[in-house]
């Protein structure tokens, strides 16, 4: 009888840890369910200038990742202002991954 009340009492203890945790999200729950940290602003910009570089970082004299064409859609993601007063975006290219080579840079800094 201690047997099998033991062997009873420890499957009701696996059952409930293994399939309790499936009703939980990853890394536990929320406990505030707020819409408002869902909602999200749109920086975005269509590049117009012919000659912007996308910068490895905010800086003259920092690596080229790659040129921006004409009409280029991009993403804001901040913006920075060095000590000479050169306004600075920091953009993520707003376009479809599938047409893109994903050897290209899609996030930089460029110099407005």
């Amino acid at each position: 009888m201690l047997k099998i009340n033991f062997a009873l009492r420890w499957s009701w203890v696996l059952g409930v840890a293994l399939f309790l945790p499936v009703a939980l999200p990853a890394g536990g729950g929320e406990i505030f369910s707020s819409e408002s940290s869902h909602i999200q602003s749109v920086n975005s910009l269509l590049l117009v200038d012919s000659s912007s570089l996308l910068q490895s970082s905010p800086f003259p004299d920092a690596p080229v990742l790659r040129s921006l064409q004409i009409g280029t859609p991009l993403n804001v993601l901040r913006a920075w202002q060095d000590s000479d007063g050169k306004k600075w975006l920091q953009v993520k290219i707003a376009s479809n991954q599938i047409l893109e080579f994903s050897s290209f840079a899609r996030r930089g800094w460029i110099n407005i």
